[in-house]
């Protein structure tokens, strides 16, 4: 199994561009919050009926997948599932709030295409092909690399 350094180095291999790099500290959190929203958006009346009480925020399909993912990372790192257990919980309850004002899952499928434009745009310029593409766990790296890169050590 790849550490959570290893994983970064191979990542950062296709993200050395100033510009590309700028462009992924914005459209790879807004990517995550809207597959959030998206999944959160799948009616989840099952959900409701199995959990005690009445707590939007963990009677929704996307608390669930959240719990999951959060396996992935504590296997590479608990600090970084921590720091994605708060990033997680943010995107869940803001979700959740959108979801009050506006369809959610149209708002969250806008926010989708918007930042996988900039996400293709970012490596257009860069000139290399997303990570993604190699492997599609690079998708679960690209939060932790932008968390990294934003509040790890310099």
């Amino acid at each position: 199994m790849k550490t959570l350094e290893t994983w970064f180095k191979e990542y950062a291999v296709s993200h050395q561009n100033k510009t590309n790099i700028a462009i992924h500290f914005v459209c790879v959190p807004a990517i995550f919050f809207s597959v959030v929203g998206l999944i959160m958006s799948i009616p989840s009346g099952f959900l409701a009926s199995m959990i005690p009480g009445e707590n939007p925020f963990i009677e929704n399909w996307a608390f669930v997948v959240a719990l999951l993912i959060l396996l992935f990372y504590v296997r590479l790192s608990v600090k970084m599932a921590l720091q994605i257990l708060i990033f997680v919980t943010f995107c869940i309850i803001a979700n959740y709030y959108i979801g009050q004002y506006a369809p959610l899952w149209m708002v969250s499928l806008i926010i989708f295409v918007v930042a996988w434009i900039g996400q293709f745009y970012g490596h257009h310029l860069e000139g290399k092909k997303p990570s993604a593409a190699q492997d599609l766990q690079f998708l679960l790296i690209g939060p932790a690399w932008v968390l990294q890169k934003m509040f790890g050590k310099k």
